[in-house]
């Protein structure tokens, strides 16, 4: 049987707002899942590298899981950002997150200790074989130092519970021969802002986005309009935001959309330490871009 992509669209990488002790914000961020499923957003990503799932407890990661999933209350699917560089963990979180009701599981490749190409295929299908919900396979190789080839996503596509890829890698070469590779056996979205029209013209399903968390909207409709058939405005939506998704990135992920989100009227509240405040001129770029384009 055929399997069906998870979402078609575009899903929030979604931030974790936090109080002014630096406890998760729970009130603040039941108000921003409402202000993006109000926003035509297809799907909710929770707990992954923008809501700085490295530095939450493993009581905490738990716990926004389990309130996202219940606030989204099945209005959209909501994936759970469950990947470790320990099989183990990643597996004992992917198993809670199925039991409260999450729709799919995102897991990054392994970082630092990393694996071969054999190894990804083992941690990937060790934890596929166990767990109830469709698994996506998460390749970023600037923050893990792994790189995910198209023969890896072959041998991935092969396993009824592994859905697709969030790819981040920027190798369309890769990518096109992935399609190629493994047809509607495994499904591609975009990792990268500012590649959403090009993923899609290999065949991708959409995108997991930062830029969705302050325009949703916009994000959504990038998709939808390739999806049905008007490339142009799909195409003049990439291009007009790009200056913005550029601006986002240039300090590391969360610290410019997090930021980025105060201005447009939610309180994001701190930082998980190692990251700190924007500095002063990446902030007063991105402000300008964010105007450009009458987002604030």
């Amino acid at each position: 049987m055929m399997k069906k992509p998870i979402f078609t669209g575009s899903s929030v990488a979604i931030i974790t707002p936090f109080d002014s002790q630096g406890n998760i914000d729970y009130e603040e961020f039941g108000r921003f899942i409402e202000f993006q499923l109000e926003n035509k957003i297809d799907s909710i990503t929770v707990g992954a590298t923008t809501g700085e799932g490295s530095t939450l407890s493993d009581e905490e990661h738990r716990e926004i899981i389990r309130y996202c999933v219940e606030k989204v209350n099945h209005r959209v699917p909501v994936i759970a950002g469950t990947g470790s560089n320990d099989t183990g963990y990643a597996l004992d979180l992917s198993l809670f997150a199925c039991e409260v009701g999450a729709d799919a599981l995102l897991l990054v490749t392994p970082y630092y200790n990393k694996t071969t190409q054999a190894g990804l295929i083992k941690h990937y299908s060790y934890i596929a074989d166990r767990v109830s919900k469709p698994v996506l396979a998460y390749n970023v190789p600037s923050r893990t130092g792994m790189h995910c080839t198209a023969e890896t996503y072959f041998e991935l596509s092969k396993h009824p519970n592994i859905n697709g890829v969030k790819e981040a890698s920027g190798d369309f070469s890769m990518i096109a021969k992935t399609r190629h590779l493994c047809g509607d056996d495994f499904y591609i979205w975009s990792g990268n802002d500012d590649q959403i029209v090009p993923l899609l013209s290999l065949g991708g399903q959409g995108v997991i986005s930062v830029f969705a968390n302050i325009a949703p909207r916009v994000s959504h409709d990038i998709v939808d309009f390739y999806v049905n058939g008007k490339v142009k405005e799909s195409s003049d939506l990439q291009i007009r935001y790009i200056d913005l998704i550029e601006n986002l990135f240039k300090e590391v992920n969360p610290i410019p959309v997090k930021t980025a989100v105060r201005l447009i009227g939610f309180n994001p509240g701190t930082f998980r330490m190692p990251l700190c405040e924007m500095g002063e001129k990446n902030f007063i770029a991105m402000q300008n871009a964010m105007k450009d384009v009458g987002l604030i």
